[in-house]
């Protein structure tokens, strides 16, 4: 017997609940922290040349917009860190009920704000 249920495929239209957003943004994190590995380790490369590459290297991520740029991978960092630990407990059964999972993902998102608001204040 055929299905009749209406069949929607069309991904802005769904309703994703909260838990699943943060998963989705974990991998997304996680992705974005990736492929910025080859910038980090030049710089750190860069950086370990000598007192001069050490200057330059300072002098380039002192400036404003690469600051905010840092900002950014450090609030990707820390999202994808503190949901990692959520997606862990999960995996022990802590937090993997319906209720729980949402109060998870909520506390995923304050702590990663305050991370970030943190983070901003040491930068600037």
């Amino acid at each position: 017997m055929k299905d009749q249920r209406p069949m929607n495929l069309n991904l802005f239209t769904i309703h994703f609940p909260l838990p699943a957003i943060t998963s989705i943004l974990h991998r997304i994190s996680g992705v974005i922290l990736f492929l910025c590995i080859p910038f980090m380790l030049w710089a750190l490369d860069a950086s370990l040349g000598s007192y001069q590459d050490f200057d330059t290297i300072t002098a380039f991520l002192a400036a404003p917009l690469i600051k905010f740029v840092f900002w950014l991978l450090f609030t990707a960092f820390s999202y994808h860190f503190i949901a990692g630990i959520r997606h862990l407990l999960m995996d022990i059964h802590i937090g993997d009920e319906l209720k729980s999972g949402r109060i998870g993902a909520v506390l995923v998102l304050i702590f990663t704000t305050i991370a970030a608001i943190l983070a901003g204040v040491w930068l600037w």
